[in-house]
């Protein structure tokens, strides 16, 4: 099998987890160690659909947003292994996610992803958002995977 290594763009992204648009919320993977450490940006433009009601006059990248971003990086960073490739990863807990600093258009997001645990299709993952060196958000999410099909 092939291993896979950072740089990766959106089609490089795509070829490891099933995310598309328009739920595909990060642009490139900088840094990448399978099974260990990810980091992936997004580029907020402002014409993401989510902003056109989050709020009216005032966009503010929602933090369910920022989760799911740093979700998606650590989903590379698991389906990047060979023995994960196939099949889904799902959310099965986000703990003590804290957001510290607003997001908005124009803003860089880099997204880490650091792995605590994982055995048998579990996870635990220490993530962070960040705009420079300011912290966005950050917590810990949980993940199960699941084989296609099942």
């Amino acid at each position: 099998m092939i291993e896979v290594r950072a740089p990766l763009d959106r089609a490089g992204i795509e070829a490891l987890i099933p995310h598309r648009e328009p739920f595909l919320l990060i642009d490139r993977v900088i840094e990448l160690e399978p099974g260990v450490r990810a980091v992936a940006e997004h580029q907020f433009t402002g014409d993401e659909w989510y902003l056109r009601g989050h709020f009216p006059g005032n966009p503010i990248v929602p933090g369910i947003i920022l989760t799911e971003s740093c979700a998606q990086t650590a989903t590379v960073m698991a389906m990047a292994l060979p023995g994960y490739r196939e099949g889904l990863a799902l959310f099965a807990g986000i703990d003590e996610m804290r957001f510290r600093r607003i997001v908005r258009p124009g803003d860089l997001g880099r997204f880490e992803a650091t792995m605590e645990k994982m055995r048998r299709g579990y996870a635990r993952v220490i993530v962070r958002a960040l705009v420079g060196d300011e912290l966005a958000a950050e917590g810990t999410i949980q993940a199960i995977f699941q084989k296609q099909g099942g």
